[in-house]
């Protein structure tokens, strides 16, 4: 009996490239490695900016397998491989920004019974039981973008939040979503898949000793508050 192997959709095949493109860098950089610490050093410098604007990072990163075609495997067009190749780049650089200072990796493949998805992320920076209004707005924020280069500035914001609490991220997920949100319709296929993700997340009991709550730090949150109202007044 022979199996059919359903083919990946292009989301799919940016999220699987972004996983396999972050997993060596992450693992290189948890190491002290010299070439790991200075491409987070540069993709850091691209979070929240748009590829075409960031040559410095042109060839840092191979995105060759979006540009085959396996046998069996339909070559993805034009429109298609721009929305990838942006996809790819925003993951990348938020998650070398996420991945700063830290001592355990901040890409983490979520699994159905401990998903890292955006969603479940912002939601355990919460107490458990309560809702964070600022952390909330952001989030309501990030989700009303209007375009992709939007999104990933008010994802770096959360970001920083994320990084300062040490809360993991799935950022093949993330990636797959971006490239699905610049598609006709997408925005509001990924806002539903970011808010079931935010309503399921179930808080583990705290510790004793603990408050349950994620610590935010100050200095993240203040810079984070600098943004969004210096955002604010360019849209106003």
């Amino acid at each position: 009996m022979t199996t059919t192997i359903p083919a990946l959709s292009p989301g799919e095949r940016v999220g699987r490239l972004t996983g396999r493109l972050i997993t060596p860098l992450q693992q290189g950089y948890l190491k002290d490695q010299s070439h790991a610490m200075g491409a987070l050093a540069r993709l850091r410098r691209g979070a929240g900016k748009d590829f075409a604007r960031t040559p410095d990072l042109w060839g840092l990163y191979d995105t060759g397998p979006l540009h085959e075609s396996p046998d069996g495997v339909r070559p993805l067009g034009e429109a298609e491989l721009v929305r990838a190749e942006d996809a790819v780049h925003v993951a990348l650089t938020l998650w070398a920004l996420h991945q700063q200072s830290r001592g355990t990796g901040m890409h983490r493949a979520g699994t159905r019974t401990a998903p890292q998805a955006l969603g479940t992320a912002v939601r355990r920076l919460m107490p458990p039981g309560d809702i964070d209004e600022p952390v909330r707005k952001r989030f309501v924020r990030a989700g009303n973008a209007p375009d992709l280069p939007a999104v990933a500035q008010r994802l770096r914001e959360i970001v920083v939040l994320l990084r300062g609490a040490d809360v993991p991220l799935d950022y093949a997920l993330l990636a797959e979503q971006l490239y699905r949100w610049q598609e006709p319709g997408g925005p509001d296929d990924v806002r539903r898949a970011w808010g079931l993700s935010f309503h399921a997340h179930v808080p583990r009991p705290p510790r004793a000793g603990t408050t349950g709550a994620a610590p935010v730090a100050a200095g993240a949150a203040a810079a984070a508050d600098d943004t969004t109202d210096l955002m604010d007044k360019d849209a106003s």
